[in-house]
């Protein structure tokens, strides 16, 4: 079984590789980078956008999004998701996975992808939004610079 192809979802790199396009980048199509269209830009499509498709949304496909395929989405392929490519995945191209494909990994190939807001604003929407089991579950998993308490401190 693979990963489908779902039109009109949006993703960005969300891995922990600060190569080009990895999920740490700031680089143009970066999972960091606040061009348009990027993993971190609040325009329209981006990562930290409200907007339909966006990160921070919570409309189908949104990165906040209940639905399916959705960041806050406890079915397969969402978010919340620990089968098989679920953001609470560990198993290889899942998002807790640190194994070339997953959310975890430093690799600057097969880079995972997802529509969730960049990680330290995924972490602290899912602690407002009671969701903490969830949240606890990934910093198990994520280097604690990107914890929202760290993260957001340093860039004040």
């Amino acid at each position: 079984m693979s990963r489908p192809n779902i039109p009109n979802l949006r993703t960005w790199p969300r891995n922990l590789s600060t190569s080009q396009n990895g999920g740490l980048s700031t680089s143009i199509y970066g999972g960091m980078s606040t061009s348009q269209y990027g993993g971190a830009s609040t325009s329209q499509y981006g990562g930290l956008s409200t907007s339909q498709y966006g990160g921070m949304s919570t409309s189908q496909y949104g990165g906040l999004s209940t639905s399916q395929y959705g960041g806050l989405s406890t079915a397969q392929y969402g978010g919340l998701s620990t089968a098989q490519y679920g953001g609470l995945s560990t198993a290889q191209y899942g998002g807790l996975s640190a194994a070339e494909g997953g959310g975890m990994s430093t690799s600057s190939t097969n880079i995972y992808r997802s529509n969730i807001p960049p990680w330290p604003y995924y972490l602290r929407e899912l602690e407002t939004r009671g969701y903490g089991w969830a949240s606890e579950m990934i910093r198990q998993y994520l280097p604690d610079f990107l914890w929202p308490v760290n993260y957001f401190r340093v860039r004040r």
